[in-house]
């Protein structure tokens, strides 16, 4: 099986309510000196009361441990009411939770469709996650074409085991038609952002290529290195 990715855990500066602005950074600053037990205090009211922001940051401090127990079912109570109000990150964590197990019974058809919800809103770990799923049957009904989809999405953003998988889909001919050229063309790009599993697939392929062939993933590699660069920061 193709692995899923892990949580992404951060917490993020944004502009909050008026009412509760002031706590909220007050959190973030204390955060930012590893202070977390005063993050904790400060984002629990607003948590509380419904700040999304401050729920998924709340769910995180427990999905890490920091500032208080590590206490994945009640990251998971928190992650769920940011993810109800549409925070992304909330719903993309909330997925890996289900996805594994950790502290809720794994439910991979809940994980699918948070990480749906996730992955329809741009995040390339969402649609990555999902695309496993797809491929592998969990959760939802095995579909390469599914697959192939998420995994172009997240492949054109830049990321790179997306990439990889989809040309593993290309050499294969599943969900796309068979093409080894496109195949060598995603293993390049992504091996040459250094994905040692793409590294390992071109090298394998490139000895079943024809010239023509090579020649062809060549130039379609050269092609996506440039049409889909990662995102800056």
């Amino acid at each position: 099986m193709t692995h899923l990715h892990k949580a992404l855990i951060f917490l993020s500066l944004v502009m909050v309510s008026i009412s509760g602005q002031t706590d909220y950074l007050s959190g973030m600053a204390a955060f930012a000196r590893d202070d977390y037990q005063t993050a904790l205090l400060e984002w629990r009211p607003l948590a509380e009361k419904g700040q999304a922001e401050a729920q998924f940051n709340l769910g995180a401090l427990y999905d890490q441990g920091l500032g208080v127990q590590r206490d994945h079912a009640q990251a998971a109570v928190w992650y769920q009411r940011a993810a109800a109000q549409g925070h992304v990150q909330a719903q993309y964590n909330l997925a890996v939770l289900y996805a594994n197990g950790l502290g809720v019974a794994q439910n991979y058809p809940e994980a699918a469709r948070w990480y749906r919800q996730a992955a329809v809103r741009g995040l390339q770990e969402a649609q990555f996650n999902l695309a496993v799923l797809y491929e592998n049957g969990f959760g939802t009904v095995q579909d390469y074409a599914e697959a192939a989809d998420w995994y172009r999405r997240a492949a054109e953003e830049g990321h790179t085991a997306a990439q990889n998988n989809l040309g593993v889909l290309y050499a294969n001919g599943q969900g796309v038609p068979r093409n080894p050229a496109i195949a060598y063309a995603w293993y390049e790009v992504a091996a040459a952002r250094g994905n040692a599993k793409a590294r390992a697939n071109r090298d394998q392929l490139t000895r079943h290529l024809s010239t023509e062939q090579l020649a062809e993933g060549h130039r379609l590699a050269e092609e996506y290195a440039q049409r889909y660069r990662p995102a800056l920061p």
